[in-house]
């Protein structure tokens, strides 16, 4: 009689599975603007088709131009999962708490799920501090984006004792669509310096482990060589992974088990979507960003 029990039970739990698998027609990943959008779906087609193999339904990935195009896409029900900064999670949860959930974080090689805000300009302009700033023009990826505004915006002013107004501090403060575009405008000279963001670990002539600066790296866009570090923020939480609360559970066990695994089933796929050399996409939860929301918040004041 157990045996029939345990055969119907898990009979019924499967052809639950499919009934709520059935609920969605596809699947669509969301990636954050940053980088050039080829290069972005390039790096993540492997990842798309994976979760198309897992879910069984056609599975389509989408590059916004910038942040806000991924953040209104989660908000609107459009996209079902993301990578996004812990800025970026932060106006989700403002604007919708039930809109997403986060399930995991990327993971640095040391154990470490944190990374940092740097602050950079050309070796050959004379610059290599927040001092050395000082009425030139500073370049600022995205306003969604943790370490390319939100903690610059606080930190830069304490450190500085001035407000990121263009002509108080600095001679101009420019948002330039991304880190990538930030990197480029620095090493063209159309800005004196920028933020981005890297993990902070391994060497700055590779562009550390992993970040922006290991991608421009990666592709050809710079020589590490050419540029200098000229501030670093405090420690800030990596951004987590998320998945579309209205998805039924199944799904998004799938989905969140593939990411969670993606570093041991392909370690090349995994440095495309993690941006360089890092551990894994471990678990996290909500608790990890309160103070990311709690700055969003004031911020937004």
């Amino acid at each position: 009689m157990k045996t029939l029990i345990a055969a119907v039970l898990a009979t019924t739990a499967l052809t639950g599975a499919a009934v709520a698998e059935d609920q969605i027609s596809e699947f669509r990943i969301g990636i954050l603007g940053g980088e050039n959008a080829q290069d972005r779906l390039t790096k993540n087609e492997c990842l798309r088709v994976y979760t198309e193999e897992a879910l069984g339904v056609p599975t389509k990935l989408f590059a916004p131009a910038d942040y806000n195009g991924v953040i209104q896409g989660l908000l609107g029900g459009t996209l079902d999962v993301a990578w996004l900064g812990a800025s970026g999670y932060a106006k989700v949860f403002l604007s919708d708490p039930e809109a997403v959930e986060p399930v995991l974080v990327k993971v640095n090689v040391d154990g470490s799920y944190g990374y940092y805000s740097v602050g950079f300009a050309r070796k050959d302009a004379n610059i290599h501090s927040l001092q050395d700033m000082k009425g030139k023009r500073f370049g600022f990826g995205d306003p969604n984006s943790t370490s390319g505004y939100l903690i610059p915006s606080i930190e830069i002013p304490a450190k500085t004792g001035a407000s990121m107004d263009s002509g108080d501090y600095f001679a101009e403060v420019r948002f330039t669509g991304g880190h990538e575009q930030t990197i480029v405008a620095v090493n063209n000279g159309d800005v004196d310096g920028g933020v981005t963001w890297a993990d902070g670990l391994g060497n700055w002539e590779d562009g550390y482990n992993s970040g922006a600066l290991r991608r421009a790296v990666d592709t050809g866009l710079v020589d590490m060589n050419d540029l200098v570090e000229i501030w670093r923020s405090n420690p800030i939480p990596e951004g987590p992974v998320v998945v579309r609360k209205a998805l039924p559970e199944d799904v998004k066990a799938k989905v969140t088990a593939l990411w969670d695994t993606l570093s041991e089933t392909d370690r090349e796929c995994f440095y495309g979507v993690a941006a360089g050399e890092a551990k894994s996409f471990d678990p996290i939860g909500h608790d990890a960003y309160l103070s990311i929301i709690e700055a969003r918040k004031l911020q937004s004041e």
